[in-house]
Formats: C-alpha cells, sequence, structure tokens
C-alpha cells in the first residue's frame, strides 16, 4: 500500500478518534441542539459527514443513495462510523478512481474533519465541553475506526 493510502487511513482513524469525544458522553438534547435561525443541530452535522464521506467511498465503490433519509441520533452514528470502516478497508484494498489521494484528503477528508470542530463548539454551546487532550500523544491507529476508542493519554489539566 502506498505511502499516500496508509496517511490517509491514519486521518480517517483521527476523524474517527475527534468524533468520538465529541459524540461519547453528549448530553441528551446535543443532537437537537440549535443555536439559532440558518444553523444546523449537530444530528444534521453529523449526517452530512456522513454524506461527505459517502461521496468520497463513491471514488472506490458505487455511491449509496439509500442512506440519505434522516434517522435518529443512535443510527446516524452508526451510519458514520459505517462508512468510515467501509473507506477505510476501500483504502486498504485499493487507490480512488479518478481523483487523487491529494483530492481526498484537501475536500471530503478535510472538510469532516472541519465539521467535527463545529460539533466541539455546539457541545460547548449546550454546557458541556469535551474534556481537551494533547492530541500529539494520543493513541490513534490506523483501522480503529469505530465508536471504541481509547481513553485519552495526555489529557489537559
Amino acid at each position: 500500500m502506498s505511502e499516500k493510502r496508509e496517511m490517509l487511513r491514519h486521518l480517517i482513524a483521527s476523524i474517527a478518534y475527534h468524533a468520538t469525544k465529541v459524540i461519547q458522553g453528549a448530553p441528551a438534547e446535543y443532537p437537537e441542539f440549535n443555536p439559532g435561525e440558518g444553523t444546523r443541530t449537530p444530528k444534521q452535522i453529523l449526517h452530512h459527514m456522513t454524506g461527505v464521506l459517502t461521496y468520497a467511498h463513491s471514488f472506490f465503490e458505487h455511491y449509496d443513495t439509500t442512506y440519505f433519509d434522516h434517522k435518529s441520533w443512535d443510527v446516524e452514528i452508526a451510519h458514520f462510523y459505517d462508512t468510515l470502516s467501509k473507506l477505510d478497508r476501500s483504502l486498504q484494498e485499493k487507490g480512488p478512481r479518478e481523483v487523487s489521494e491529494e483530492q481526498l484528503l484537501q475536500g471530503p477528508l478535510s472538510d469532516t474533519m472541519a465539521h467535527i470542530g463545529q460539533l466541539l463548539m455546539l457541545r460547548r454551546l449546550v454546557g458541556s465541553p469535551v474534556p481537551s487532550e494533547n492530541f500529539i500523544f494520543a493513541d490513534i491507529r490506523k483501522g480503529v475506526v469505530g465508536p471504541d476508542q481509547p481513553e485519552a493519554v495526555a489529557p489537559d489539566e
């Protein structure tokens, strides 16, 4: 496997790690929290993130549009991790068609990280900030793309 694909797999694992920190322990009102008109709720953002990752996966396999109805928070979470897993598996097996690894990085994968930042901000606004940590030392490993993520290695005081 190319170094570029290995790096993308690490980014996908980083996405899973960061997203899990936001999702786990969120208060019950968080999925539907809306700070104002014209903004997405966390559930809508997560749904969009899955759509963006599904688009990224479409460069490996057929674009599956059956997902695009909004579901409950728990189902949205499951779809998100399932899509990450499919994308990670595809990167292990082959390179993308029609686009380069750099385009996947600068497009859907970077966009997904930006949306994780939005989710973090909304967690803070709902009164439940995510504990900070030094992510340089986080135990992020390629292939670990589900909700079972390691505890923080270097949490901030």
